[in-house]
């Protein structure tokens, strides 16, 4: 695992937490499960999922309500990740402010990781 004691790998904003808090309620799921996958024009690109069942090997990180997974082979992409939902007059979803991301397209899903 890539956590520092006392540390949460991931932070979440207010509107992150209560959005995923919503979203569980309504779906009746434990959780947010978190990845990346190769893919996109950068190269990856974030996957999310409501999961049923918590893996194990899962990072568990939990606010207000809220839960995200993060699945094992993401966890040194997302550490220090910052998870923020925003909603705009055109559209409305989650924002990953990620300091581990060097590239980012214009659609601002797809994202580069620095190589080694």
């Amino acid at each position: 695992m890539f956590s520092i004691p006392g540390k949460a790998p991931v932070t979440m904003t207010p509107a992150a937490a209560r959005q995923i808090a919503r979203l569980m309620h309504k779906g009746g799921t434990k959780g947010l499960r978190i990845g990346v996958k190769k893919g996109g024009c950068a190269g990856m690109e974030y996957t999310m999922d409501y999961v049923d069942e918590v893996d194990p090997h899962d990072e568990v990180v939990e606010q207000d309500g809220a839960r995200v997974l993060i699945a094992p082979m993401a966890q040194m992409f997302l550490f220090g990740t910052e998870i923020d939902f925003q909603t705009s007059l055109l559209e409305s979803g989650f924002r990953f402010n990620n300091p581990n991301v060097t590239e980012a397209c214009g659609c601002g899903e797809s994202i580069k990781f620095a190589d080694g």
